[in-house]
């Protein structure tokens, strides 16, 4: 497969825009041999036909009668943001399928971004369906009786955790999932926190305790007390520190770092993290929220190492892409303090049968659309496009291009390049993150669920996006 730099020329037919590769440009498409790997997708998953525009139809205005959203952001949800949506184009998204999302000025964007949530793409219509019943027939429990879709949840998750991590505690958001495992660890008696640098957990107060960004962690001191942080993918570094809380500590780590910049470790790390943690008695909490439910290209990070954790957290592609839910997921020895007690760490709105809906959904159309074989076989591929396309900018503006299935991290020279190139894209219809905890690297998070034009699109968009970046940023 060879990817160069396209130019882009647009045509008109039947009153749509189209974008093509003009220079040489060769990607992937459907009944090729790079494309013959990949499965397509499920009859049932929603796509938007391949002629829709990304760019605004000829004609379409915005609605006059629509309120002002960035005023209304500006009034009543917070100034920074309304900066923010303003120079992105003042758009409101207002509808959304499969790989993508409608704004209400006519335009539609291929999402390569959602933070990771959208590994079903969005409104998966099983997940859709599955919530729609839920809540005809009982949205909010009682939390008195027992609530059968949270068992049943909670019975399909445990299918495919590591063996051993049975008991699941469900929780709103992927924030929640670390305090509860922070509190589980306290329970008990392990109240010393050993976090990697450039981690991310969350942004509550427990959670940001082992966040390692002084960014947004000084304005909230004091946090956490007795939080060790120690470099990622360096063993004798996490030994030392385990050394001087032995038998005290909860160690917290992602198996790739995502807002990290998609940071991945040498092979036999998350091993060597489980060793040490055993022969100096501290709990291990694998924070799967961003890298698990195949993102990977496995269920978990951990699988590829078979490493079995104490506590493993969930959240992110969990709610199919319709309701927010996130776990707790931990073997019965380190749930004991939970299971005996079930007042000891609860929430109104965890558990909720809206959201163990929407999770049990997920977890068994996964099951039948074959999601995470999907995603192991089509992060390669993007991988090794997006370096081809990226080639030609290798030792100048982009100095690496890194993934693992279905998590790409695009890193550059300088740190004004990301913000550069993400505006380049959402000009031009494709939606992409950057990294909280890594400012030079621009993250890509694809759907499973992407087809191959949709791919095409977005490998032609990049080649012309960073272009225009490289012209900027050296004109």
């Amino acid at each position: 497969m060879t990817v160069s730099p396209p130019t882009t020329e647009t045509t008109e037919t039947t009153g749509t825009t189209e974008t093509t590769g003009t220079t040489g440009t060769t990607v992937p498409s459907a009944g090729s041999a790079a494309s013959s790997s990949q499965p397509s997708a499920p009859p049932s998953q929603p796509s938007a036909p391949s002629s829709e525009p990304s760019t605004p139809r000829a004609g379409t205005a915005v609605p006059t009668d629509r309120p002002d959203i960035v005023d209304l952001y500006l009034k009543h949800i917070g100034s920074g943001r309304a900066v923010m949506g303003r120079v992105m184009g003042g758009m409101a998204e207002v509808r959304s399928e499969g790989g993508w999302i409608h704004t209400d000025d006519g335009r539609r964007f291929l999402d390569f971004g959602g933070y990771g949530v959208f590994i079903m793409g969005h409104r998966h219509p099983a997940v859709v369906e599955a919530v729609h019943r839920q809540i005809d027939t009982h949205p909010l429990a009682s939390r008195v009786l027992l609530e059968p879709v949270a068992a049943l949840a909670a019975q399909a998750l445990a299918a495919h955790t590591p063996p051993g991590l049975d008991y699941v505690h469900f929780v709103n958001s992927g924030a929640e999932a670390t305090e509860a495992a922070l509190k589980l660890a306290r329970a008990h008696g392990l109240t010393s926190v050993i976090t990697t640098r450039s981690g991310f957990h969350g942004k509550t107060l427990g959670a940001l305790s082992v966040t390692a960004n002084a960014t947004y962690q000084t304005p909230f001191q004091p946090l956490l007390p007795d939080v060790t942080q120690v470099a990622y993918d360096d063993p004798a570094d996490l030994e030392q520190a385990l050394a001087a809380h032995r038998d005290r500590a909860c160690v917290i780590v992602e198996p790739v770092q995502g807002e990290g910049g998609v940071r991945i470790p040498r092979p036999g790390y998350l091993g060597q993290v489980r060793a040490l943690c055993q022969e100096y008695g501290a709990l291990l909490v694998a924070d799967e929220i961003q890298t698990g439910m195949g993102r990977l290209g496995t269920w978990w990070g951990v699988d590829a190492e078979d490493v079995r954790p104490d506590v493993l957290l969930v959240g992110k592609g969990l709610s199919g892409g319709v309701v927010p839910v996130a776990a707790m997921v931990a073997t019965a020895e380190a749930y004991a303090p939970f299971s005996r007690d079930p007042y000891l760490h609860t929430s109104t709105f965890g558990a909720s049968p809206i959201a163990c809906a929407a999770a049990l959904a997920t977890v068994r159309a996964m099951e039948e659309e074959d999601t995470v074989a999907r995603a192991a076989a089509l992060g390669p591929r993007i991988l090794t496009a997006v370096r081809e396309v990226c080639a030609p900018y290798q030792g100048g503006l982009v100095r690496d291009v890194r993934g693992r299935g279905l998590l790409i991290g695009i890193e550059f020279a300088e740190e004004q390049a990301v913000g550069e190139l993400l505006l380049e894209l959402i000009s031009r219809g494709v939606l992409v993150n950057n990294s909280l905890n890594s400012t030079r690297v621009l993250r890509l998070t694809p759907p499973a669920v992407v087809e191959d034009a949709a791919l095409d699109l977005f490998l032609t968009t990049l080649g012309a996006a960073l272009r225009g970046t490289a012209d900027r940023m050296t004109g």
